[in-house]
Order: C-alpha cells, then structure tokens, then sequence
C-alpha cells in the first residue's frame, strides 16, 4: 500500500535537488529563487485538504484514495516531462518572458499533481491499519519515500558518470542533459509505482453503505467543502493543535535547506557562477548529498518501526529533531571539494531526522483523529507545513540579502535553529489517546 510512495518521491526528490540549480541555469537571481518555490507550499496549501475532504466523501470502483492517487501521477508525469523543456516553452509560447517564470509556472503544475497523489496516501494507511500497526505503516512510507528520493538525488550524476550522459547544454540558458533525462526517468518511475499500489490493493467499503451515501448527499457541492474545513479547524483536537506548532517549524528549517543548499554546495566548492563546470559539480553533489540522507532514511526506518513500539513517539521525534538541528548547522564546517565526503556524512545524519518528519508526526496524530475525518484532517495538518513554506519564500530571499548578505551557506544552517525550536515544542504535545468521535460538520 506503500509502494507508490516511491514514485511520488522520485517527483519531490527532483524537484528538491534540482530546481533551485535549474533556475539559476534559466538565468534567476540568488534572491529571486525563494519566490519561484511558492508554488510548492501554495498548492499544498489550496489542494490537499480539498483533496482530503473529498476523498472522504468518495466511493467508486477504484474506491476511496486510489482514484486521487491515480489522477495526481497521470498529472505529475506529464509535467515530469515538461519541466526540463521549460526554456524551450518559454521560447515558443511567450518570447519575451524571463525563462525562469515558465519553470516556476510548470512547478506549480507538478506540486498540485503531486499533492493530488501524495495527500490521500496519509490517510490510506490510517485506514488500513490499526492503531498498533499505524507507527510501522507510517515508518514503512518513509522507507519507500528514502529508496525513491535517494535515487531521484542522484540520477544527473549516475547518468554522466555511469552512462556517460553529457552535462553540457544545448543551448543558452538550457538544462544539462543529464538532468533532462532524469526528469524524464523520474516521469516513468512515478506513474508506474503509484500503479502497482492502485491495482495490487483494495479499499474496504464503508461498514454502512447508506449512511455513507446519505451523509454524501448532505454534504453534495463545493460550498460544503468551504463549510466544513472552517468547522474541522474549530474542532481540531488538541494534540494537533500542538503538533501543529512543531511542524511549523520542522518545516520552515526544511525548506531552508530545500531553498539553498543545491546552491549553497558550490558557494562551498568556491564558486556561484552557473556557467562553471565546478557549480556543476557541486550541484550534483549536492544531489548525492541528498540521496545518501534519503538513503539513511530508508534503513532508519527500520529502526524507527521498532523504536515506535517501544518507546515514546514524542521523545524519539524530538532526539531526530535535535540530530537534523545539528546536521543543518554543522554544514558552514565544510569548506571546499577536499572535504565533500565530510559534507555529505553530515547530511546523511539529516536522514535521522527526515525519517521521523516522514513517519512520527502522523503515527501521532492518526490516534487522536476521528476516522471519519481523517482525510480532511490529514489535508489540513498540512496547513502547517505549507505556511512556514510560503513564509520563507514570500520573505527569506530577503532576509538572506539583507541580513545574512547574501550566504547561502548561512541561509541553510539557519534551518538547524528552527529544528532545535521544534524539538523544544514536542515537551507540550499531550500524551497519545484515542481520539473522541467527532462532532457533526456544521
């Protein structure tokens, strides 16, 4: 059931190691990049409690989550395959337009797709499994999501170095073909792994079918979608309110390194110039830095489905907090190719931490939710990892000319401050219990 997971990561792994250099290969500015990532916290923000709510509403032949799985990877692999041309678009459809906004146009188009696919998988395992099973579910998710990002990091540099790709490009302002390739890699992997999980799984109907049908007609049109969020939001049960807190944060020290540090890499290398064959070699090995710590979230997963069920859930999130906080602020150590390897075993214990964001947040939070309000509750949870998100790229790129002058190797190990602040929080998320029936939707 958790299998398509590894081809929606295929989708956020290249977007995460790639895009950043890919705007600044289609001719953006350092401080303009944080803007061009809004579209992936937006669209999360505007989709996936939509989607969440709607799909708790659904019943077909395919069933309830699977026909969002399957539209969203339909969606995301045809965008998969656009992005890379995104200069050549640009050329064709509007002269005059700065290469970048077209790029940034398609990603808004990949983040929705993907969001389409990824959010109702939350809520599939929560309604799959029992509470007992629902840490080792969740931990499972993250182990796919570690084996697809991990391969996604590194595809340009496994294409130039084993299959002899070339990383020039064809044109001015253009991708290198390798990474092109991997983009269209990346395509084939997500529609085939969410199809092996739509069509090699099954949806238990509703234990009431007429209940379900009535309470779907009451609910029938947009409007209710507009009513009821509010009304979920109002009776948000308490320790998602605090989780909510801690995700916040989580989220803004992630997407602080997301925003920066396929560039920071060849500040650290010694150069920012795009046209550079060494910008080129720490972009890619920014890739692998981020594949080997999605590699070491795959075999802590493990780990983590065992630790799940033996220790508390609060405390164990809180230590892989800590250990992402200090990976983050550790990276200003490393400068200069000699010390890569250096850089990249401080990453991997980042993939400590990205294990947990993946898994223990929603192990914790799947107990306390109405189960006919997951899907809606999953999408709106969130809300508080695309807020910090949009925060950062309407107003870090900013900050980080204004007051950090520019660095972005600063700009990353800002993010380690917020992992530490979100660990701190965990201390007020109240012990895990079952969650209360909830009240009727206003």
């Amino acid at each position: 059931m958790s299998f398509g997971f590894l081809g929606i990561q295929f989708g956020w792994g290249l977007q995460m190691a790639n895009m950043s250099p890919i705007y600044k290969y289609l001719g953006a500015a350092d401080d303009q990049i944080a803007r061009l990532w809004l579209a992936a916290p937006l669209t999360g923000f505007i989709v996936q409690p939509i989607i969440g709510a709607m799909s708790d509403r659904t019943w077909n032949r395919l069933g309830r989550r699977r026909p969002y799985f399957l539209t969203g990877a339909i969606l995301s692999s045809i965008a998969l395959v656009l992005m890379p041309n995104a200069g050549s678009l640009a050329a064709w459809l509007v002269p005059n337009l700065p290469k970048f906004y077209m790029a940034a146009g398609l990603l808004w188009v990949l983040d929705a797709s993907i969001n389409v696919s990824m959010e109702p998988f939350r809520a599939f395992v929560a309604d799959k499994l029992p509470e007992s099973q629902r840490g080792s579910g969740f931990a499972m998710q993250s182990l796919f999501i570690g084996i697809g990002a991990f391969v996604a990091g590194i595809m340009p540099w496994i294409l130039r170095h084993l299959f002899h790709v070339s990383s020039e490009t064809e044109a001015a302002n253009a991708l290198p073909t390798n990474v092109r390739i991997s983009f269209y890699v990346g395509s084939i992997a997500f529609l085939t792994a969410v199809l092996w999980t739509v069509f090699s799984t099954k949806e238990d109907p509703p234990e009431n079918m007429e209940e379900f049908r009535r309470k779907k007609a009451a609910s029938a049109g947009f409007g209710h979608f507009l009513r009821e969020i509010p009304d979920a939001l109002l009776h948000m049960p308490r320790s998602m309110q605090r989780l909510a807190i801690v995700q916040f944060f989580t989220w803004l020290g992630l997407f602080c390194m997301w925003l920066h540090f396929s560039n920071a890499v060849p500040v650290l290398f010694g150069t920012d110039d795009p046209k550079t064959d060494l910008f080129k070699r720490g972009a890619e090995w920014a890739g692998w830095c981020f594949g080997v710590k999605d590699l070491v979230t795959f075999f802590a997963s493990f780990a983590l489905m065992a630790l799940a069920r033996r220790m508390d859930r609060r405390l164990l999130h809180g230590i892989c907090l800590v250990i992402g906080g200090l990976s983050l602020l550790a990276v200003g150590l490393f400068h200069g190719e000699d010390n890569r390897f250096l850089l990249m075993a401080d990453m991997a214990l980042g993939g400590l931490a990205w294990a947990s964001i993946l898994s223990m947040p929603y192990a914790i939070l799947a107990g306390a939710l109405p189960p006919e309000r997951m899907g809606i509750y999953m999408g709106i949870f969130n809300f508080f990892i695309v807020l910090p998100e949009i925060l950062a790229a309407l107003f870090f790129g900013g900050l980080v000319k204004n007051y950090l002058h520019g660095d972005l190797v600063h700009a990353v190990m800002a993010g380690g401050i917020c992992m530490f602040i979100a660990a701190a929080a965990l201390v007020f998320v109240p012990k895990e219990q079952a969650a209360a029936p909830a009240p009727e939707p206003a």
